[in-house]
């Protein structure tokens, strides 16, 4: 299962800060998030950056491994 870590207002969207997802793909994975945690989730991840192994991700066509590690990083404010 892929492990996803939630920060600032994706983990309070999410109610969590991290879980493990089953997720073959990127789009699947983000399907299954908005499935789990509803519209408010679903809103920060469209503003949100996705790191996969540290780098960031888009495509969700882009495959998962079992042990894949993801960050759900929302915009911050400051500079």
């Amino acid at each position: 299962m892929a492990t996803v870590r939630y920060f600032a207002a994706a983990a309070e969207a999410a109610g969590t800060e991290s879980e493990h997802v089953p997720a073959e793909a990127l789009g699947t994975l983000l399907d299954q998030l908005v499935a789990l945690h509803g519209p408010a989730l679903e809103r920060v991840l469209e503003r949100s950056s996705i790191l996969h192994e540290g780098q960031y991700v888009s495509d969700p066509q882009t495959p998962l491994a079992h042990d894949a590690v993801l960050d759900v990083l929302p915009p911050f404010a400051g500079g």
